[in-house]
C-alpha cells in the first residue's frame, strides 16, 4: 500500500513490505541504537560553535550520540521521570539538545518549547502537560531564556526540577545537565518505549495563550522519519545542513531523525541556526566547506541566503535543496536552483503528522508547485467542502477540496480533548486545514488554507494572539488579524480594528501597543488599520477572506506602483486561495504600450508572492 504510482520508485527496500513490518524499529531509542551498531564511528552530528573564516567544529559520532542519549535517559530516570512524565526544554540548537530530546523520549515524554515565548505562555504549556522537569539554557548575556524559565517554574507547580544546560553559572538550578550526564550510566536497563507510547508533545496552532499540544507516538515519529529519509534518498554519504530551531518539528524529525535512521550527518551551523546573521553571511561557504549534500531550510532562510554572493564556493557535493514549513515562492525556488544547479524539493507536513506528509521524491522529476507525493503508507485525499470542512465526497483528480490525510505518522490527537472535536473526519482522516488537489498520479498540490493560521517565514502565528492583544486596548471594540502576502516571509500579520463609541486611537498607537504587548515578536503586526466596521459572516464573525483580499490588494498594488497598471483587484475565493486580477495600461498620453511586455513585467514582479495571477482586458 505504497502511494507512488507511475514513478520509478520507491526503492526496492520498501517493495513487498506491509505497514506492520515497517518501520523496522519499535521506538526512537531502538532506531538510534540500530544506527549506532552499524555506523558507530561515522559522524552523526557536526556542530559549528562559531562561524567565520575558520569554523570551530565539534563532531559527534553515532556511538557517542547513542551513548549520550542513554546517559540522558538514565539521568532523567534518576530524577524520577517515568514513562508518562514530561520533560520540557527551552534550548538552542546544540548537540546536548539532541541528547536531552531523544533521552527524554526514551525515559518519558519530551516537550520542546519555543524560547521566544513569554514566561506566562511557557508556564501555560508546562501546566497543560503537567511537566515534571524543565531544562533551560543557562544565563547568557543578551539572552533571557534562563530568566523566563525561572519565572515559568514559579507559575507551574508540577515542575519539581529546573535543570541548566549550557550557558553561564545558574545558582538557582537544581541540576547541571553536563555534570549529571557525565555521572550517569550509558547503559539503559529499563524497558525502552514501544511504538504506541507517547514520545513527545509538540506545541502547535501558532503562538497562542490556549495551549494546544499534539501527541507524537514513537510510531508517528519513526514513520515520518523513515518516510522522509526514503523520499529524499538519504544515505551514509549525506550531510544535511539544518539551521532550524530545535523546538520545531521540521528540525527534529525531518532535519535530524530522518538523517540518523539513514546513517547520514546533520550539520548544525550555530546555536541560533539561520537566525544567526553570521550563518546567513557565510551560508554558501559553509555548504561548500562542509561538503553539504542536502540544504534544508524554509523559504525565508533561502531568500536570505540568496542575498549573499556565492563567490568561489564549490557546491558540487550538493544533490538537492529541501524546503518546507510554507509554500516556496516561485521566484525563490527558481533562484535557488539557478545558484545550486540542483532541484529544490518541497516537503509538505504539519506538526500533527510528524512534520512529514508529502515529499517531492528525488527519483522523480521535480514538478514546480507540487507538494510532492505522500511518503510510504500515507494517504492524502482532497474532499469536497461542506460547511467549511471536508465532507465525505472525494474530489475528482485535479478538483480543489479540503485535504485530509491518514497514515502511521498521524497523531492520535491533542493532549487536551477539547481540541480534538474537529481534528478528524467522521471516518478517521486528519483534517489538515489546507486546500488543494490530487492528481491522478498521486501528486498533491496546495492551493490555500481553510484555517486562519498565519505562516510568517515558516513560523505559525495564531491570529487570535494579535486580536486578543488589541482588544485589551481601552479604545478598541473589536479586531481581526490576517496574513498579508510578502515577497520575503510568504505572509506577515496585519490587523484591522474598530473603536468603541466615543473613544479614539490612531493606527500608529495601536501598532505600537501590539508590538509592546503581543506574546512574541513574529506575531507583531506590520500595520494596524482603524476601520468603521469589520466585514462579518452571517453569524457575526469577522469575514476574513475579505480582509485577506484587502490586505493583499494593498501589498500587490505597492509592489507594482512604478508600473503602468490600470488596476489591481484581489479576491479570496476560499478554495483557490488568493487571486490577483491585474489590468495593465495599453496607452499613456496617446502612446501605445506593449501589452505583452507589461504582462511579463507584472508576472516577474509578483513571482515572489504566493498569489495566483490573472490578467483582465476589460
Amino acid at each position: 500500500m505504497i502511494h507512488w504510482p507511475e514513478l520509478d520508485g520507491p526503492p526496492e527496500l520498501l517493495k513487498g513490505h506491509s505497514l506492520e513490518e515497517w518501520p523496522p524499529a519499535r521506538s526512537v531509542f531502538h532506531a538510534l541504537q540500530a544506527s549506532a551498531a552499524v555506523h558507530g564511528e561515522r559522524t552523526a552530528l557536526t556542530f559549528l560553535t562559531s562561524v567565520g573564516g575558520d569554523d570551530s567544529v565539534t563532531a559527534v559520532t553515532y556511538a557517542e550520540l547513542f551513548e549520550n542519549v542513554g546517559r540522558s535517559a538514565n539521568l532523567l530516570r534518576n530524577l524520577g521521570v517515568g514513562r508518562r512524565d514530561v520533560v520540557a526544554y527551552l534550548l538552542p540548537a546544540v548537540p546536548e539538545t539532541h541528547y536531552l530530546l531523544w533521552g527524554a523520549e526514551s525515559a518519558g515524554v519530551a516537550m520542546p518549547i519555543n524560547p521566544l515565548l513569554q514566561a506566562e505562555e511557557i508556564a501555560a504549556l508546562l501546566n497543560a502537560a503537567n511537566a515534571k522537569v524543565l531544562v533551560a539554557f543557562g544565563p547568557t548575556a543578551g539572552v533571557d531564556i534562563w530568566a523566563k524559565a525561572r519565572t515559568a517554574r514559579t507559575l507551574a507547580p508540577s515542575v519539581h526540577t529546573l535543570m541548566r544546560l549550557g550557558g553561564g553559572e545558574a545558582p538557582y538550578a537544581d541540576v547541571d545537565f553536563a555534570t549529571a550526564l557525565a555521572a550517569a550510566s550509558p547503559v539503559v536497563e529499563f524497558s525502552a518505549p514501544d511504538l504506541d507510547d507517547a514520545a513527545a508533545y509538540f506545541h502547535t496552532g501558532g503562538t497562542t495563550g490556549a495551549p494546544k499540544l499534539a501527541i507524537h507516538t514513537h510510531r508517528n515519529q519513526l514513520a515520518a522519519a523513515y518516510g522522509g529519509s526514503v523520499a529524499i534518498g538519504a544515505n551514509v554519504m549525506d550531510v544535511m545542513l539544518n539551521g532550524l530551531p530545535m523546538f520545531h518539528v521540521a528540525a527534529t524529525i525531518f532535519g535530524s531523525l530522518s538523517m540518523f535512521v539513514a546513517g547520514g550527518q546533520v550539520l548544525i551551523p550555530s546555536p541560533l541556526g539561520f537566525r544567526d546573521p553570521s550563518v546567513i553571511a557565510n551560508f554558501w561557504r559553509i555548504a561548500a566547506r562542509h561538503r553539504v549534500t542536502l540544504l534544508g531550510g524554509v523559504p525565508t532562510s533561502f531568500a536570505a541566503a540568496l542575498s549573499q554572493e556565492v563567490g568561489t564556493a564549490d557546491l558540487s557535493t550538493l544533490r538537492a535543496s529541501v524546503c518546507g514549513a510554507a509554500l516556496t515562492p516561485p521566484a525563490v525556488a527558481d533562484a535557488v536552483e539557478r545558484v545550486t544547479r540542483r532541484p529544490l524539493r518541497e516537503v509538505y507536513g504539519m506538526t500533527e503528522c510528524g512534520g512529514v506528509i508529502c515529499v517531492d521524491p528525488v527519483w522523480a522529476d521535480r514538478v514546480r508547485g507540487s507538494a510532492g507525493l505522500p511518503v510510504p503508507f500515507c494517504e492524502v485525499q482532497a474532499r469536497r467542502m461542506v460547511a467549511g470542512r471536508p465532507g465525505e465526497i472525494r474530489c475528482a483528480p485535479g478538483e480543489v477540496g479540503g485535504l485530509v490525510v491518514r497514515g502511521p505518522q498521524v497523531t492520535p490527537g491533542y493532549l487536551q480533548e477539547e481540541h480534538n472535536q474537529s481534528l478528524f473526519t467522521d471516518d478517521g482522516w486528519l483534517v489538515t486545514g489546507d486546500l488543494g488537489h490530487v492528481e491522478p498520479n498521486g501528486r498533491v498540490f496546495i492551493t490555500g488554507r481553510s484555517k486562519d493560521l498565519i505562516i510568517r517565514g515558516g513560523h505559525n502565528i495564531d491570529p487570535a494572539v494579535i486580536e486578543n492583544c488589541l482588544r485589551t486596548h481601552p479604545a478598541v471594540s473589536d479586531a481581526a488579524a490576517v496574513g498579508m502576502p510578502d515577497a520575503y516571509a510568504g505572509e506577515i500579520p496585519v490587523a484591522y480594528a474598530t473603536l468603541k463609541p466615543g473613544k479614539s486611537a490612531t493606527a500608529e498607537e495601536l501598532q505600537d501597543f501590539a508590538a509592546a504587548n503581543v506574546v512574541e515578536r513574529p506575531a507583531s503586526p506590520r500595520w494596524v488599520r482603524v476601520v468603521d466596521s469589520l466585514p462579518l459572516t452571517a453569524v457575526g464573525k469577522p469575514y476574513k477572506p475579505a480582509l485577506r483580499a484587502d490586505a493583499a490588494q494593498g501589498a500587490l498594488a505597492e509592489s507594482l506602483s512604478d508600473l503602468p497598471i490600470a488596476s489591481v483587484e484581489v479576491r479570496d475565493d476560499t478554495v483557490g486561495g488568493l487571486i490577483a486580477v491585474v489590468k495593465v495600461e495599453t496607452e499613456i498620453h496617446g502612446r501605445k504600450l506593449d501589452g505583452a511586455a507589461m504582462r511579463s513585467a507584472v508576472t516577474e514582479r509578483l513571482a515572489a508572492f504566493t498569489v495566483r495571477l490573472e490578467f483582465s482586458d476589460s
